[in-house]
């Protein structure tokens, strides 16, 4: 860093996002740039040739620096941090310790920082920069007083020197040997050579001999430079990737699964006798039937076997039978239903599966954002549950989302809701939002809307009366007012239906 950036003008120092500084220099035609990575666990250097900065969003920090010459550049005794003095008599402190990394810039001849990069760490306000350097005495004598405990003769080892350390047998040896170990260890760290090691699926920088090293580098910036390249680049570009890829096989799984069962219930509802068959053994043995009885035994003549009929308290057996005859005719439009919205999955498993194969050939970010652009439609919901503003349900292979505050109604009509979706709301009252995804699916059927309706009416100020109007009308007709209070919306084309307001518990087909 002396012979690179000794000599050299700042001409720009800014940041493009929280836990990143950037700092641009020039010497004559040269230009250099520095940019310090401090956001734990991934604090880093890097020193890239060239670096365009964005027009929007990259305040400027320590205004001060800029057209100011560096003087020099070192670091301090024992510690991980790093010392830029300029002309001024300014100096510029970069902190590098892990969660607490921060830049601190010093005026001339002050004991404490006039600038913090990182105001929140409280400590670093009273930081006197000459307090950095560690005076080590590493002679044989203060080993021998500490009795060979490496951690308190040197505390800035790090985790590799100690692992190296273990596996030679030094917590075991005699203090000689110790000593020989250690004298070992300082040669190799004092070597000018550096590997990039990878271990447990962490990217590291070591100064210990490496058999699977990933590279090994003689120049210490474009060790540093590598390193800044594979830990945040590619692993996050890595973690981007396998958060998409898991989210895709969330709902892959979640298809699946609903395929596994509805094809059981297509298979109960198809083999299993229909409940009209009951009804008729019920209509053909009404004498059966007394007022006090609500229990009998009686023969069904389409299986020649015994059943137990039980009313409920009052129930006539005629009224028993009808609701029989009703259950048999909704069968059929149940089997429909089931159908039609397996169809749907089915269609939907398929898109996910060239999904998930159109993402495994990604290899940059420059293809991940190409990738989410042209499949934005299709990408999932990357909040976890806590943090989404609305509950989800569902309700026969529907989804439907119920807004949790005004604010939360705002946002997922606004970042969530597509322009087809069913829109649902209390009319003229307080309440949640509610979302009827249709994305995908075939026409909502009406007992969809009703269950969905009730949702709107249990989650508003209507919730304890005994029927409640609900507007019903598609997204694309439904906008924000500017100006207007969080979750107030205009709807320019509505119909009203009316329906009991039903919790979420109160129904066993839907599933939260």
């Amino acid at each position: 860093m002396q012979e690179r950036f000794a000599g050299s003008t700042i001409k720009a120092c800014f940041s493009q996002n929280k836990e990143e500084l950037i700092l641009a220099m020039e010497r004559g035609q040269e230009k250099y740039y520095l940019r310090a990575h401090l956001l734990a666990p991934q604090v880093y250097i890097e020193f890239p040739a060239r670096f365009v900065r964005a027009k929007h969003n990259s305040p400027t920090i320590f205004p001060s620096l800029l057209e100011d010459k560096i003087l020099s550049c070192s670091v301090f005794s024992y510690e991980r941090a790093l010392k830029i003095e300029l002309i001024s008599g300014q100096v510029l402190v970069l902190k590098l310790h892990g969660n607490r990394s921060n830049a601190l810039l010093y005026a001339p001849e002050g004991i404490t920082p006039s600038e913090l990069f990182k105001k929140s760490i409280k400590e670093d306000l009273v930081l006197d920069w000459r307090a950095l350097h560690r005076g080590l005495n590493l002679s044989r004598e203060h080993f021998a007083a500490l009795e060979g405990n490496a951690s308190q003769f040197l505390p800035t080892l790090g985790k590799l020197p100690r692992t190296w350390l273990k596996e030679k047998g030094y917590p075991e040896a005699e203090l000689p040997v110790k000593w020989s170990l250690l004298e070992e260890l300082l040669d190799l760290l004092d070597s000018p050579l550096f590997y990039l090691v990878e271990k447990e699926g962490e990217v590291q920088l070591s100064l210990l001999p490496e058999d699977s090293s990933i590279d090994t580098f003689s120049d210490p910036l474009s060790a540093c430079n590598a390193l800044y390249y594979r830990a945040v680049i590619l692993g996050n570009f890595e973690k981007e990737k396998n958060q998409l890829l898991k989210s895709y096989q969330d709902q892959l799984t979640k298809i699946r699964s609903y395929l596994t069962k509805s094809e059981e219930s297509l298979k109960e509802l198809e083999n299993s006798p229909p409940p009209s068959q009951v009804a008729d053994v019920v209509m053909a043995h009404l004498h059966a039937f007394s007022v006090p009885e609500q229990e009998v035994e009686l023969m069904n003549f389409y299986t020649g076997k015994p059943i137990k009929i039980k009313l409920k308290p009052n129930q006539k057996p005629q009224d028993f039978a009808a609701n029989l005859y009703r259950k048999s005719k909704n069968r059929q439009l149940e089997v429909e239903q089931l159908l039609r919205t397996r169809m749907v999955k089915l269609q939907a498993e398929a898109s996910l599966l060239s999904l998930l194969a159109q993402l495994a050939e990604v290899k940059d970010f420059r293809g991940l954002s190409s990738f989410r652009k042209t499949n934005k439609e299709d990408l999932p919901v990357q909040k976890n549950e806590e943090s989404r503003p609305f509950k989800v349900f569902e309700v026969e292979g529907y989804t439907i989302w119920v807004g949790k505050s005004a604010k939360d109604n705002d946002e997922m009509l606004r970042e969530f809701a597509h322009k087809d979706d069913l829109w649902l709301h209390a009319r003229q009252v307080p309440g949640s939002h509610v979302i009827v995804r249709r994305k995908g699916m075939p026409p909502v059927p009406q007992q969809v809307i009703e269950r969905a309706g009730s949702l709107a009416a249990y989650y508003s100020k209507l919730k304890t009366d005994s029927l409640c109007p609900v507007i019903l009308t598609e997204v694309k007709y439904v906008r924000k007012v500017k100006g207007s209070a969080p979750g107030s919306v205009m709807v320019d084309k509505e119909k009203v239906i009316l329906v009991v307001p039903k919790g979420p518990n109160e129904d066993s087909r839907v599933k939260n």
